[in-house]
């Protein structure tokens, strides 16, 4: 099938994931640079809860049923691929089915380009976590397909909704004595979903490029500094205690009771911290898809944003993407946030207060 559009950088674009965190972010910025945006979704129904869902054509598209892949890629461009189904049983094996579907619907329906979000892959040979292994075939498998593919692997992405995001208000706004298993000293490098979105459109115009690239942020750090950098933002005192030998597993079904967060999700997450997230072979976030005249955001102007109470929602057109939304997930959210500049602190009960504990 020929490109529908004869403006190579002008596309219709199908966006899987539409209504997930990075997909109802992403969505705005793609019409505000006039792709056509085809909202990919279970239910295309659901496109009313959004702003932009008069803007866009929705199709019906469920990782369970491979045969929407082939109706939701036709007349199409491009595809930006978001899903994954890292909470439901064996996910691994899931994701690279989907994957291959997509591929081959890709290439039968002509298309030109697929855009990858994946996670930053270590190098250091040690065995990957089952997160981080599905996100590796997921990338193999797009780009031995006939067609384009740019994977961008991303480690934490700062934004309210996020799951690492929450991860961290969670972790930090629940445990005023924080222990600090030995392997959690990782260096993580986060960068703002605001800067992610805009990536993902500039791989998708005309810096597009073929290959796999690292984004990060602009800084380095230790998980731990990262808490240690959200309760600066949110007035909160944190003591961290040093545990040795603590396994994954144990923390990360811990965590997930405290934080009260999708347990397959946070035990995944959670795996992932034994290894430097980090990027290796150059940032594309600042050499290969930087808008001329701009700068990533720094990590405490995404956390404090993250946090800021705002009149628009982050899904809404012009608004800050990393701002939070009714449509985020039921248990994003926290009891800090930011008003007129100022930090608000709202613990509900007794537990709250006891959780929330001394505050700068």
């Amino acid at each position: 099938m020929a490109s529908v559009y004869r403006n190579e950088n002008l596309m219709r674009v199908l966006v899987t994931g539409a209504t997930g965190y990075i997909g109802s972010r992403l969505i705005p910025v793609l019409l505000e640079q006039g792709h056509d945006v085809h909202a990919a979704m279970r239910d295309p129904s659901k496109k009313s809860r959004f702003a932009w869902g008069a803007h866009v054509t929705a199709v019906h598209f469920d990782l369970d049923d491979h045969e929407t892949f082939d109706t939701a890629t036709e007349n199409v461009d491009a595809v930006v691929y978001l899903v994954h189904s890292m909470d439901e049983g064996d996910f691994v094996e899931k994701d690279r089915h989907a994957a291959q579907s997509m591929a081959a619907a890709a290439e039968r329906n002509g298309l030109r380009r697929i855009v990858y979000l994946s996670g930053l892959i270590p190098d250091d040979g040690t065995p990957l976590s089952d997160h981080l292994r599905s996100r590796l075939q997921v990338e193999e498998t797009f780009l031995d397909s006939s067609v384009d593919a740019t994977v961008l692997r991303a480690a934490i992405i700062l934004g309210s909704g996020s799951t690492s995001f929450e991860l961290v208000r969670r972790m930090t706004e629940r445990l005023p004595l924080t222990p600090i298993p030995t392997w959690m000293r990782r260096q993580v490098q986060p960068i703002a979903v605001v800067d992610v979105v805009a990536i993902i459109a500039r791989a998708l115009g005309d810096t597009a490029r073929p290959g796999t690239f690292d984004i990060g942020g602009t800084e380095t750090m230790s998980y731990p500094e990262l808490l240690k950098a959200y309760g600066s933002v949110a007035g909160l005192r944190r003591v961290q205690i040093p545990v040795p030998l603590l396994p994954t597993g144990l923390v990360g079904r811990a965590v997930a009771t405290i934080t009260a967060m999708p347990p397959g999700t946070v035990i995944s997450l959670v795996d992932s911290l034994t290894h430097d997230m980090v990027v290796r072979r150059g940032n594309a976030a600042t050499e290969v898809f930087a808008e001329p005249g701009t700068s990533l955001m720094s990590v405490r102007e995404a956390l404090e944003r993250s946090i800021t109470v705002t009149a628009e929602e982050g899904t809404d057109a012009h608004a800050d993407p990393q701002a939070a939304a009714d449509t985020d997930p039921e248990w994003a959210g926290g009891v800090v946030d930011i008003v007129d500049g100022r930090v608000r602190q709202r613990p509900s009960g007794i537990l709250g207060k006891a959780q929330l504990g001394a505050t700068r």
